[in-house]
């Protein structure tokens, strides 16, 4: 079956660019609401731990204070991936998280409620 992309917008209206881009894009920041703790290997291999599983991803783009795009080592032979993106509204201000993700179609739901409880607790991270 075929992953299908879906994409969540978090407004974060009080957020810092600079906390937010260090929570989203380092392994110490990553290790404080993405995971239970993170290893990385050469700069780009990032091996994700929860309990007892583990993940590995390659880092395959960063802009600083913009995105981080990771694909899962499983994905490596598609155009698969997922992306954390800061958009910053000029008038006001405000930033948004952007997440880009793939799952399969009957795993959107979960994938969508996994990513609203990790966004939940990235926000208790940064103090918002």
């Amino acid at each position: 079956m075929n992953k299908t992309l879906f994409t969540l917008e978090y407004p974060l209206k009080s957020a810092s660019i600079n906390i937010l881009w260090n929570l989203i894009s380092t392994p110490m920041g990553l290790s404080e609401w993405f995971a239970d703790g993170i290893t990385v290997k050469d700069d780009r291999e990032f091996t994700f731990l929860w309990e007892k599983n583990e993940e590995t991803a390659f880092l395959i783009e960063s802009k600083q204070n913009v995105s981080i795009r990771f694909q899962w080592e499983e994905d490596t032979n598609t155009d698969y991936f997922f992306e954390i993106r800061i958009v910053v509204f000029e008038v006001t201000g405000d930033l948004s998280l952007l997440i880009t993700d793939f799952a399969e179609p009957d795993e959107k739901a979960d994938a969508i409620f996994l990513w609203n409880h990790l966004i939940e607790i990235l926000c208790r991270k940064a103090g918002m």
